[in-house]
């Protein structure tokens, strides 16, 4: 018996199994790609903005006034908080037994000195 040469390599399996190892590559490297990119971000000289927090003005059920834990008086909340930038939030939380007038009082004086971003602090009614 006499052995055939071969006269030609069959291809197409290998094309078959080349696409298939290009898909996989492709599809892997787009999900390793995601957040992977490096930038080294450009420097300023100037400091970053900061980012306002929440000032808090607290109302206990006897009246007294508290500015970020301290107590004190309606001039003193004023004097305090007429240094800081007008955009400033402001959480007022007041219990709900204090006469409506000192309430009154706290906002009146926050929003008169041009407060614009003022929040009441409310619980929910559990039904």
């Amino acid at each position: 018996m006499e052995e055939k040469e071969f006269d030609y390599i069959n291809m197409i399996p290998l094309i078959d199994v080349m696409l298939v190892l290009l898909t996989i590559v492709l599809m892997t490297s787009t999900f390793v790609m995601g957040g992977m990119i490096r930038v080294e971000l450009p420097a300023v000289s100037a400091e970053p903005e900061a980012v306002a927090r929440t000032r808090s003005v607290d109302v206990d059920q006897t009246g007294r006034v508290y500015y970020e834990g301290r107590q004190v008086s309606l001039e003193t909340l004023k004097t305090q908080v007429e240094v800081l930038p007008r955009d400033v939030p402001f959480l007022i939380r007041a219990d709900k037994r204090v006469p409506l007038q000192y309430f009154v009082d706290v906002l009146g004086a926050v929003k008169g000195m041009g407060f614009k971003r003022v929040s009441v602090q409310t619980e929910r009614i559990k039904e």
